[in-house]
């Protein structure tokens, strides 16, 4: 065999290998697939199976990496080809350690991918199934993108997935299409920011598209220096990151234009450069946006073509608002609520009545036990309603405007405090075992 053979022969099995990476579209005349994602908080949910098993992967066009974090031994994916690693994101915090696994198969219905990596990462310390009130296993992002043009309707919370091979645009004339331009396989777009409350100009800035970010906008303070926390603004946890808490100024600004979009007086936040260490090393970044701008758009996202096509649905002009409570709430476990059944029986004819025309009605109560969710206070932000109200970290949630909290969806909960202000809260806790009732009103800070 000839050194020439040779060389071939393994540049075949090179790109043999490289091909069973990309995700493909299995079966004949199969060019598009549709799935239905949950949304939760702004992001997008959606089921793949790995390994066999069957996983939630909250889909975030921010990472550029396949990462597991919340596996059970009844999760077992059978992962091989394992190696220790860290992991840096957003935060304050240090690296935290993770595996780098390779050989997986991932299948989203027919849509398929042998020899996948991805990153499992050892501890989930901001617990985000505890933060979403579902389970979620892991993050996906640019290894899925990269191979196919999505269409995300957040209207009708339905993706649809199509081969870049036989994909035709369609015509439409109130879409605009943006290009992409990527950085360590993130996308990022051109847009314009009005700062100042008093004055018209527009900043140009490089937003990264991040469907993995629940805010509307995020601005890195100092990147520019027309990008600077308004005077009004308060301090808040924006959010969480590998590397530890989030933290910036939540404020709002006149205006973000996207091509010919516009869109009003969204909610911001201004990170500065502590928790924005890793991001800042693009320098041409100066924020992003995320699932609050994202959602008032039907989104096409078309890596292999280096474009995204937007077009806005009804949810356009509404205001934006955020957690006015102050509270961060997560699911706590679950227990055993006892619940009652009446039943309704009615008999046609009853031997012992002379009344043989009558019917007779009884009613049966019985009582079952079911486990319902739990929910507590993780956080609540200094200065806020909740907090002047005497709400505490810990507090057991009871109830919430005197419904039960386990009738509850976290979901729900999180959308009762991004209403209008003014709204009443009555929220009912346990501490230390004794029953506690608080009430108060939302209140936009900004």
């Amino acid at each position: 065999m000839n050194k020439r053979f040779i060389y071939l022969l393994t540049l075949f099995f090179s790109l043999s290998v490289v091909a069973q990476q990309k995700f493909q579209f299995f079966g004949k005349e199969i060019d598009k697939q549709s799935i239905k994602f949950q949304l939760i908080n702004n992001l997008i949910v959606i089921p793949i199976e790995i390994n066999g098993n069957q996983l939630s992967f909250i889909l975030d066009t921010g990472v550029n990496k396949t990462i597991l974090f919340n596996l059970t031994s009844s999760d077992s994916i059978g992962l091989h080809n394992v190696k220790k690693v860290l992991i840096r994101g957003l935060g304050t915090g240090e690296p935290v350690e993770a595996l780098f696994s390779r050989g997986n198969n991932f299948r989203i219905k027919n849509i398929v991918s042998s020899n996948q990596g991805l990153y499992v990462i050892l501890k989930d310390a901001f617990d985000i199934s505890a933060k979403m009130g579902t389970t979620i296993h892991g993050i996906i992002g640019y290894n899925l993108l990269k191979d196919v043009i999505i269409k995300v309707n957040y209207s009708t919370k339905r993706i649809d997935f199509y081969n870049p091979k036989t994909y035709k645009k369609s015509t439409c004339g109130s879409c605009e299409s943006f290009p992409l331009h990527f950085h360590r396989n993130k996308p990022y777009i051109n847009a314009k920011v009005q700062v100042d409350t008093v004055g018209t100009t527009m900043v140009p800035v490089k937003l990264l598209i991040d469907t993995g970010g629940s805010d509307a906008m995020w601005l890195f303070e100092g990147t520019k220096k027309q990008l600077k926390t308004p005077k009004k603004f308060f301090k808040d946890i924006i959010g969480e990151g590998f590397s530890g808490t989030i933290y910036g100024n939540r404020s709002r600004i006149p205006k973000v234009a996207i091509g010919k979009f516009e869109v009003e007086e969204p909610t911001v936040s201004f990170l500065d450069s502590s928790s924005t260490f890793n991001a800042r090393k693009f320098k041409k970044r100066n924020g992003s946006i995320g699932g609050g701008i994202l959602k008032r758009f039907k989104v096409w996202i078309d890596y292999p073509n280096k474009r995204i096509v937007l077009k806005k649905n009804a949810s356009l002009k509404k205001g934006f608002y955020y957690n006015m409570s102050g509270l961060q709430i997560v699911y706590d476990g679950q227990e055993l609520i006892r619940e009652q059944a009446v039943t309704r029986i009615a008999d046609d004819y009853n031997m012992n009545s002379q009344e043989s025309n009558k019917n007779v009605i009884s009613f049966v109560n019985t009582y079952f036990y079911r486990f319902k969710p739990t929910y507590k206070i993780n956080r609540v932000v200094e200065n806020s309603p909740a907090f002047k109200a005497g709400l505490l970290e810990g507090d057991i949630i009871k109830k919430i405007n005197l419904k039960p909290a386990h009738e509850y969806h976290l979901n729900d909960i999180l959308d009762m405090f991004h209403r209008k202000p003014g709204r009443k809260i009555k929220i009912e806790v346990e501490r230390a075992g004794v029953s506690l009732k608080f009430g108060f009103k939302l209140e936009q800070r900004i």
